[in-house]
């Protein structure tokens, strides 16, 4: 019985004070749904423009694949470099194309010829 008084108290509350204060009840959703609002708006300045965001995201991401881009062809050269070491450590062949390229190694009884590659001008002196 006391339950029942005080839910018939409850809605008399309820009814006097919507019926008295009609726009009580839509100010209290519109500031709630303007709360909503404020915290989606805050939730998608986040994402996108805030710290660690979409934008940022993004150029991080075509920093890390320049990256790659680099990394590849260093690890070409890297190869290039690891074939010569094992042809110098392995092979006369090798250390004889440098001593020829890089030292000017000539061999008993061979003749060195020299090329030039300049363009010749002709004076009419």
């Amino acid at each position: 019985m006391f339950i029942y008084c005080l839910a018939a108290l409850a809605n008399f509350y309820y009814i006097s004070v919507v019926w008295r204060y009609p726009l009580m009840k839509y100010f209290s959703q519109f500031m709630l749904l303007a709360l909503a609002v404020a915290v989606l708006l805050g939730l998608q300045y986040q994402y996108w423009l805030g710290e660690n965001g979409r934008f940022e995201h993004n150029e991080l991401m075509t920093q890390t694949e320049e990256q790659q881009r680099l990394n590849e062809s260093q690890v070409a050269a890297n190869n290039l470099l690891r074939t010569d070491v094992y042809d110098l450590k392995n092979g006369l062949e090798a250390v004889e194309e440098h001593a020829r390229l890089d030292l000017g190694l000539i061999k008993p009884n061979e003749t060195f010829v020299q090329v030039s590659t300049a363009p010749t001008t002709h004076s009419n002196y």
